[in-house]
């Protein structure tokens, strides 16, 4: 029986690496494995291909810099890592395959340990800290169980992919907060979104002068980077967020960082 040849080897001859989801550069077309793919990694000789805005009917439009995409939007569209222009459908860096996209390996193990280890600080008594550990893993399991029952999402996603978290709402909304679940591999600008349009909430994330819903954290407040991925926050030694905390949604200024008073939040539901 013949054998399939599936991928395609890396250009770079010091790696050949065969990848099976090879990268094309959009500059020299050349293919490339993941380490490789950005202009910088395979020392790319051309000018990156620059698509430019286009006048139609009296009006300015930006297409999409995305491989095949048609979509074009009325406004520039920018991402901040790549600096090209895109639609709305691939604005985010997991959308449109960004060649500075970090990619975040999971580190469960590691997280677990953290966690234990934040725990077990609660007290100074080994005794003590064993029984708090408990309570509070025991607690994180209840809550994580009600969320479970009633949390909005993505019914296609796998659940070993769920995140799940009670959203507080900006105060704005009709309701306080709600349960969702999103993907764990997701942008936070994803989940903003994905929240917003659950919450039918109005979301001007792409107008420059509006404002901007922003994801913040539930103890100090302060905003998350809208790049960073679900998995990487819960993986954060110095995060509080866990499958089935806490998270809150609000509109904030543009040069606004995060929230001056988070229990104005948390005690309202």
């Amino acid at each position: 029986m013949a054998e399939l040849d599936i991928g395609k080897h890396c250009q770079i001859d010091s790696c050949n690496q065969k990848d099976f989801l090879p990268f094309v550069c959009d500059s020299c077309s050349g293919v490339f494995c993941l380490e490789h793919r950005s202009r910088e990694a395979h020392s790319c000789s051309e000018e990156p291909v620059k698509r430019e805005p286009r006048t139609e009917g009296g009006s300015t439009s930006y297409p999409c810099s995305f491989q095949d995409c048609k979509g074009k939007e009325l406004l520039p569209v920018i991402c901040p890592q790549c600096e090209k222009h895109f639609c709305l459908a691939h604005r985010h860096q997991d959308d449109h395959k960004c060649e500075k996209l970090v990619v975040q390996k999971p580190r469960m193990e590691a997280t677990k340990e953290l966690v234990q280890k934040i725990i077990e600080s609660k007290d100074g008594s080994k005794s003590k800290g064993r029984r708090g550990a408990k309570n509070s893993a025991t607690a994180a399991k209840v809550a994580l169980m009600k969320l479970k029952l009633h949390a909005a999402g993505d019914k296609g996603l796998p659940q070993t992919e769920r995140t799940y978290f009670q959203v507080y709402l900006p105060k704005e909304a009709k309701d306080s907060s709600q349960p969702m679940f999103f993907c764990s591999k997701w942008s936070v600008g994803k989940v903003v979104d994905y929240a917003a349009s659950l919450a039918s909430l109005k979301n001007n994330n792409n107008v420059l002068t509006a404002k901007k819903l922003r994801l913040c954290h539930p103890q100090t407040g302060e905003a998350f980077r809208m790049d960073d991925t679900v998995l990487s926050l819960l993986a954060h030694p110095d995060s509080p967020l866990y499958n089935g905390g806490n998270v809150i949604l609000e509109y904030l200024d543009n040069e606004c960082t995060g929230l001056e008073d988070v229990s104005e939040y948390i005690t309202q539901s």
